[in-house]
């Protein structure tokens, strides 16, 4: 089949979104298809054809609520004239997916669309976004969803439409497949007796890393010595300016020996994209798209209705009553979580280290974890935790996305109880979840039982190896067989992951 795969972007850009697309392009490359994948442009992809996969990438990026931008003209006009057999587009509210509305209909191949989640579902700037999605999604010949029950596939069952297939996410055996080598400790200066605590995320507020840090802060330990590793690009490693600095120099003499000048250029690119000016640029221009389409919807008086929205609660009506009022209480700016985290290590028998580390030591922190734990606010059905069960590593998760069902499909973890607000978003008390890493720092028993069960269940259902061919019938136009029957047998009384609805 000559396949055609469009997400909003792709590596060498990190995420789960990029992580699928990825394993799913390179093996159905390697399964002899001829596979093309249209994405963002990357300033440290060396070449348009990587792992048996072509890339074409365009200078793209916004959504159609806030406004399409870029090259989104020639990305449309692409799409529309490649000759594919069949098209696969993941996750909607992003440029690559609501850029080709107008011309799903020009497309002659098989269309199978992955909604990913719908994030912005209970968000007001969405509402008339969700309102047209209907008649796109009756466009697609096949739709993905990676749950049995979340608020996309609810979506979809509401509007009336069955041609979708439950499939759950998979992990890279290339990757799990192996044993701890024992460093990963030794590297970070992590005594081998001491509870190793392990979250993974990207390094930004609704990924929970402050709530897991908080909680560690928490924590009684019961006097055995703990350690909290948080992997989400952090600046530093752990260890104090000085070992900072130290990490800094040798990433940067690796750079040079490798990729010289322009290696060490784009790199400090990319540090400016990603520090806290790129982030308020990007947030600045997300606040202007964001009153630019409420001007354009809705007039000067819908920024009216906005001020007064956010300001209601302190209006008052007279000036005696502004007088009288006490003054409105203004919430304390959040602590940083790098001052968290040095209070936590400050604690007796206790350590967080903040850090980022390449693939392979990313690895061994999940085969030498003793607990993997999960706070996000917001996902759809998150990697990390296939990830922990796929090294054996028992995990401890809030309610978040397809979380519930991921603990039962694999067998490896367990549930913290969280509340979701209006928006559907997680929030969990770090008092509750610091009892319940409490609670499994004294169950090694347990521990060891949930992670033999989550990895003995990875291997046989959740390498990429089955899930690809999995994708592979469905852009192929077949039924697949996704149909676990072992999960129900293991488990008595709970529903198989069900196949197509």
């Amino acid at each position: 089949m000559r396949l055609l795969l469009c997400c909003e972007s792709y590596p060498p850009h990190r995420g789960g979104v990029q992580e699928v697309m990825r394993q799913v392009a390179e093996r159905m490359a390697a399964r002899g298809h001829d596979v093309t994948v249209a994405t963002s442009r990357h300033p440290r992809r060396k070449s348009n054809v990587v792992n048996g996969v072509k890339i074409r990438a365009f200078n793209a990026g916004g959504k159609m609520v806030y406004g399409l931008n870029g090259q989104i003209g020639q990305y449309r006009e692409f799409v529309r004239t490649f000759p594919a057999d069949a098209l696969l587009i993941m996750a909607a509210q992003q440029w690559s997916f609501d850029a080709l509305w107008p011309v799903l209909d020009d497309i002659k191949g098989r269309k199978v669309f992955i909604p990913c989640g719908f994030s912005g579902l209970y968000e007001p700037d969405f509402a008339e976004y969700f309102r047209k999605l209907p008649e796109i999604l009756r466009k697609f010949d096949h739709l993905v969803f990676n749950a049995e029950k979340y608020r996309d596939i609810d979506f979809v069952r509401n509007i009336g439409l069955s041609n979708f297939t439950v499939l759950p996410n998979g992990i890279s055996e290339t990757d799990f497949e192996r044993e701890p080598d024992g460093l990963l400790r030794q590297k970070l200066a992590i005594p081998e007796d001491a509870f190793l605590f392990l979250t993974v995320g990207n390094p930004i507020e609704a990924k929970g890393h402050r709530d897991v840090v908080e909680a560690f802060s928490r924590l009684d330990t019961g006097g055995r010595s703990a350690v909290l590793l948080s992997i989400a690009g952090w600046a530093g490693s752990g260890s104090g300016a000085s070992g900072r600095f130290a990490n800094a120099a040798r990433r940067l003499m690796e750079i040079a020996r490798r990729e010289g000048f322009h290696g060490l250029t784009q790199l400090v690119h990319q540090r400016l994209v990603n520090s806290r000016l790129g982030a308020a640029v990007r947030f600045a221009d997300a606040v202007a798209r964001r009153l630019w389409y409420i001007v354009s919807v809705e007039g000067w008086d819908g920024i009216r209705q906005l001020v007064r929205r956010k300001l209601g609660r302190y209006k008052l009506t007279t000036t005696a009553e502004r007088q009288a009022a006490p003054a409105p209480s203004v919430p304390p700016p959040l602590e940083s979580i790098e001052r968290i985290a040095a209070k936590a290590s400050a604690q007796p028998f206790k350590r967080v280290i903040l850090t980022d580390l390449a693939r392979p030591d990313l690895i061994q922190a999940y085969l030498a974890a003793d607990l993997f734990v999960f706070a996000s606010r917001i996902e759809y059905s998150p990697l990390v935790l296939y990830e922990a069960a796929a090294a054996g590593t028992p995990f401890l998760t809030v309610p978040v996305g397809n979380a519930d069902e991921i603990v039962r499909w694999t067998g490896g973890g367990m549930l913290c109880e969280a509340a979701k607000d209006s928006r559907g978003y997680t929030r969990v008390d770090p008092e509750t979840l610091a009892r319940e890493m409490a609670g499994c720092m004294k169950d090694r028993e347990k521990l060891g039982r949930l992670g033999a069960t989550g990895r003995e269940r990875w291997r046989k259902h959740f390498t990429w190896k089955v899930v690809v061919g999995y994708y592979e019938d469905i852009l192929a136009g077949r039924t697949p067989d996704a149909r676990i029957t072992e999960l129900k047998e293991s488990l008595p009384g709970e529903r198989a992951i069900s196949s197509v609805a």
